[in-house]
């Protein structure tokens, strides 16, 4: 079975209770091999609101990644997330990120996640967690992904997983 990785990230509320229930309902979920530190993290793009906290999940998984981003958004849902603002604040973000060496670019969900290798404040994580990872499409290992990206935001670490 594929090893499916998954960004978790929260600015709104109880950062660390959002990201708990989340990991909760991954556990109920799946077989999850392993989870990253929690890090705090400077927004992207809309700057105007609260940093976030962020992690990797790495979770083994056959379902199909359709049906995965479904029962990721009725989480989302569940934690009272809010679609009003693109990028803005959320209660809680889960992002498909990598679906074994799975790429799909041509319907929903797009994997390997479309911004996945822009984004420090999810290959910070995903490099801790699985810094020799080939990223499918890229070449590129998750730590040379990391030593390559040009978004400069702030990442810190902010607890153990």
């Amino acid at each position: 079975m594929p090893l499916v990785y998954w960004s978790l990230g929260s600015n709104l509320g109880d950062r660390d209770g959002h990201l708990a229930a989340a990991r909760m309902a991954f556990d109920a979920r799946f077989e999850r091999a392993r989870i990253s530190s929690v890090y705090e993290t400077e927004p992207v793009e809309v700057t105007d609101q609260p940093w976030f906290l962020n992690q990797v999940s790495e979770v083994v998984s056959d379902e199909n990644p359709k049906i995965l981003l479904e029962w990721a958004q009725s989480l989302e849902a569940a934690r009272h997330r809010q679609r009003e603002v693109p990028k803005g604040p959320r209660t809680l973000d889960l992002d498909l990120l990598l679906y074994g060496d799975f790429i799909q670019k041509d319907k929903d969900p797009l994997i390997p996640h479309p911004r996945l290798a822009k984004r420090r404040h999810v290959l910070v994580p995903l490099a801790e967690l699985a810094p020799g990872l080939m990223i499918p499409g890229l070449d590129l290992t998750a730590s040379q992904a990391l030593s390559r990206v040009e978004d400069h935001t702030q990442v810190r670490f902010h607890a153990e997983p």
